[in-house]
């Protein structure tokens, strides 16, 4: 079994910064590529931005520039720096991991429980 848990969310006015962090943990033997999610009131989940194992990243088109998803493997984390934040980033955040424990035979898809992010003046 692999947990995910989120942390870092909170109110910030527009402009301003946060940054989320996301710990794995439980039987975990392998972590491939690892993403932050959000969905917005009335909106479809979306991808905000993935990282593989290797430190590849990928990112929405929307957060291009402000957004920075970095991962420490030592701690099994994984992290979005958001800056520059706008009205329309707010949503719940969800951490995504693709994760083999020691008791499946393949890698899966694991989620957290998200973090709200509000900006809002």
């Amino acid at each position: 079994q692999v947990q995910l848990v989120e942390s870092g969310g909170g109110l910030v006015q527009p402009g301003g910064s946060l940054r989320l962090s996301c710990a794995a943990s439980g039987t975990i033997v392998v972590i491939g590529a690892m993403g932050w999610y959000r969905q917005a009131p009335g909106k479809q989940r979306e991808l905000v931005a993935q990282i593989i194992s290797e430190g590849s990243t990928n990112y929405a088109d929307s957060v291009k520039g402000r957004f920075t998803i970095s991962r420490d493997n030592a701690k099994n984390t994984v992290y979005l720096q958001m800056n520059s934040l706008k009205p329309e980033d707010t949503a719940v955040y969800f951490c995504k991991a693709i994760a083999k424990s020691s008791w499946t035979s393949r890698l899966s898809d694991y989620w957290g429980q998200g973090t709200q992010v509000t900006v809002s003046s």
